[in-house]
């Protein structure tokens, strides 16, 4: 169930400034070099973050139909909108699973949309718990007939799907943090990445370790993360990333040299995510 993200065929920029790249270059080699890992040093660029999802083709939804158009009635409470991206489940396939209350439709646009990214909705069914009524799709490269390993096209499904909701659903917009950049109401509250932000390393058995992280969104964060992981020679496994409102949740199963992480090589890894991760304008000293 190995999920190719080789670092080497991305090219989204992490959002530091370039000064701070460049620190946070030197200091991960160093973290690196004082443990006797072989860490290469990072090669991150210096445009901002948001400026990533612009890279991404991300096809706009068809003018809204009454198949997925079920204006709620503005006195309902506005439920969490929840995307996940599951890669772990299936081997062969992704599987994608959108939650909306009750109120989504048979998400035709939305499994069109995926197709004109070049995928195949391969299975698609829904069932209802008690959180609503959950959406599910599995979904493969039309070119290949597999899964989807890119993490560009990932993140370019997710923010499909968040844009598509949005255009159905502009209610959403405040609950989701892509309001800001796709929708017409931005959140009401901002989320503070200092506080939101976690990060746990767990042994997953002797091959592989499972990290998890939790912080705010923001477009082209999934090909972030994967970006500062493989840029450390951490390779990842496979994962599953979820949007939740206005945060973000990822697992991944990472490994170095084919074995779980060891606690500094753990360390390495979480104090460059935190870097990466902090608000932007958070003094070196306090780090």
């Amino acid at each position: 169930m190995m999920v190719a993200m080789a670092s080497g065929s991305l090219d989204v920029c992490s959002g530091l400034k370039l000064a701070e790249t460049s620190k946070m270059s030197k200091r991960c080699h160093l973290w690196g070099s004082q443990l006797g890992f072989n860490l290469a040093p990072l090669s991150f660029c210096s445009a901002r973050l948001s400026s990533s999802a612009s890279s991404l083709n991300v096809p706009k939804a068809a003018s809204p139909t009454a198949v997925e158009d079920e204006s709620p009635s503005e006195a309902d409470k506005i439920p969490i909108p929840k995307v996940i991206i599951d890669q772990d489940s299936d081997p062969d396939m992704t599987i994608v699973e959108i939650t909306f209350g009750d109120r989504l439709g048979a998400l035709v646009d939305t499994m069109k949309s995926l197709k004109d990214l070049g995928l195949n909705v391969v299975k698609a069914n829904v069932f209802l718990d008690s959180s609503g009524k959950h959406n599910k799709f599995a979904i493969t490269k039309a070119s290949t007939g597999r899964k989807v390993e890119d993490p560009e096209l990932l993140e370019a499904i997710r923010l499909t799907i968040i844009n598509n909701l949005l255009q159905y659903h502009p209610e959403a917009s405040a609950q989701l943090a892509m309001g800001a950049a796709f929708g017409i109401d931005p959140p009401r509250q901002e989320v503070d990445v200092d506080i939101a932000t976690h990060i746990y390393i767990y042994d997953d058995g002797p091959d592989r370790s499972l990290l998890v992280v939790e912080t705010a969104d923001h477009p082209g964060l999934l090909v972030d993360l994967v970006k500062i992981i493989t840029d450390i020679n951490i390779k990842v496994q496979s994962g599953e990333f979820d949007t939740e409102g206005l945060l973000a949740k990822a697992k991944f199963h990472v490994s170095y040299q084919d074995k779980a992480l060891i606690k500094p090589l753990q360390q390495v890894l979480a104090n460059s995510l935190r870097y990466f991760l902090r608000r932007p304008t958070t003094e070196e000293a306090s780090f």
